[in-house]
C-alpha cells in the first residue's frame, strides 16, 4: 500500500475563507495589481474542489502562477505574430496550398472589421490568437482546411493549463459559462480553477512538491512512471527513455511501445502474459498503479540487479518543445524553477 500525499485528501475543518484570502494576499508579491482579486479566485477554486488550503498547497499554486505568467490572466507571448504566421505557412505548405492563396485569405475582412492579416499582425496573447483562429475557421473555408477544424491554441490563462483538460472537467466549474470553457480558461478565475485542478486535484504518493510540479508540466503521474521506467531499465539491462509514458497511444498488441516491450521481456520472471502486462500498464494514469503486481515486482527485480534502493519518483527527462520556447529547456528546468519559487513563498 502506498503512502498517500494528496492535494485533495479529506482534512479536518481548516481556516475560514477570509483567513485563507488574507494568507494568500500576504504571500502574493506586493507589486501584483489586485492581490485581493487573485486571492479570492484562488480560494474559491480550492474550496470548491475541496483541496486543503495548507501553506504548501497555497504556495504550490502561487509558484506555478509566477512561473507561467507572472500574475497575468492573459499573458503576452513574445513574437507571437511571427510564430502564428509561420505556423499557418507551414500548414499551408504541408497541404500544398500556394502562399498567394493563404495571403488572399488573410486579406479578407474578419468579424471585427479588420482583415485577418491585420489581426494576425497585432495579436499579443494566446486568447487573441485563439479568437482569431475561431473566427477564421468559422467563416473562411481555407481557414477550416488549414486548421483541420481544430483550434491550435491548446493552453492558456495564468497557469497555462491545457484547454482539453479544462473541457473534460467542465461539469465541476462553479461559475456561469458566458460563451465556452475555452474562453473561460483565458480569464483569471477560469484559468486558476482548471490550473489548480491540474496541479492539485489528484492524489499522489509524492513526498516532495517538485515531483508534482514536474507532473504539471509532463502529465499526471509522470514522475512516478519515470521512476518505474528507471527500475524497468535496471531489471532488463536496457536503456529506456524516462519520459513517464508507459504506453504508446494507439499501439496495438502486435506493435507495443518501448516500455511495454521491455516489460514483456520479463514476462516469465513476472509470471504474467502480454495482456496482463498491458492491463497493468494501462493503470499508469492512476495512483493504483503503485499497488499492481507489475509495479512491485519490477522494483524488486530492479533493486536486486542495481544493488541499491531505487526511488519511486524521479523528474521525467522530457525536452520542452513549443513554438513559444526559444531556448533548450526540459521538464527538470521547469520543475526546479517552480520549486525554488515555492520554497521562497513558504519562507514568507
Amino acid at each position: 500500500m502506498v503512502l498517500l500525499v494528496a492535494g485533495c485528501a479529506t482534512t479536518p475543518p481548516g481556516p475560514s475563507p477570509e483567513a485563507v484570502r488574507r494568507d494568500l494576499e500576504r504571500r502574493i508579491p506586493a507589486s501584483v495589481p489586485d492581490r485581493a482579486g487573485w486571492a479570492t479566485d484562488i480560494e474559491v477554486a480550492l474550496r470548491t474542489q475541496e483541496i486543503a488550503p495548507t501553506p504548501e498547497n497555497l504556495c504550490a499554486v502561487l509558484a506555478v502562477i509566477e512561473q507561467e505568467s507572472g500574475y497575468q490572466a492573459d499573458p503576452p507571448v513574445a513574437n507571437l505574430p511571427a510564430i502564428a504566421r509561420g505556423e499557418l505557412e507551414r500548414r499551408a505548405a504541408a497541404l500544398r496550398i500556394p502562399k498567394f492563396a493563404l495571403n488572399a485569405a488573410l486579406r479578407l475582412d474578419s468579424t471585427d472589421g479588420r482583415s485577418y492579416g491585420q489581426r494576425l499582425d497585432q495579436v499579443r496573447t494566446e486568447r487573441e490568437l485563439s479568437e482569431l483562429y475561431e473566427d477564421l475557421t468559422g467563416r473562411v473555408p481555407l481557414g477550416r482546411q488549414l486548421l483541420d477544424g481544430r483550434n491550435p491554441v491548446q493552453t492558456g490563462g495564468p497557469m497555462q493549463v491545457s484547454i482539453p483538460f479544462a473541457e473534460a472537467r467542465a461539469g465541476t466549474y462553479p461559475y456561469a459559462i458566458e460563451t465556452s470553457i475555452r474562453r473561460e480558461v483565458f480569464t483569471r478565475r477560469g484559468g486558476l480553477y482548471f490550473g489548480i485542478a491540474h496541479l492539485l486535484g489528484y492524489p499522489t504518493p509524492y513526498l516532495r512538491k517538485v515531483h508534482r510540479f514536474a507532473d504539471f508540466n509532463a502529465g499526471w503521474y509522470a514522475s512516478r512512471n519515470a521512476a518505474f521506467q528507471q527500475a524497468l531499465g535496471y531489471a532488463t539491462g536496457q536503456s529506456l527513455a524516462l519520459d513517464g509514458d508507459l504506453l504508446t497511444p494507439g499501439a496495438s498488441m502486435a506493435k507495443p511501445g518501448e516500455t511495454e516491450r521491455a516489460a514483456r521481456r520479463l514476462a516469465g520472471e513476472l509470471g504474467m502474459d502480454e495482456r496482463a502486462i498491458r492491463r497493468q500498464l494501462e493503470q499508469g494514469n492512476q495512483l493504483g498503479f503503485n499497488d499492481t503486481a507489475l509495479f512491485q515486482q519490477v522494483f524488486e527485480l530492479g533493486e536486486r540487479r542495481a544493488g541499491k534502493p531505487l526511488p519511486r519518483e524521479i523528474i521525467p527527462g522530457i525536452q520542452l518543445e513549443s513554438p513559444k520556447i526559444t531556448r533548450d529547456l526540459d521538464t527538470a528546468w521547469f520543475a526546479t524553477r517552480v520549486y525554488d519559487r515555492y520554497r521562497r513563498c513558504l519562507a514568507k
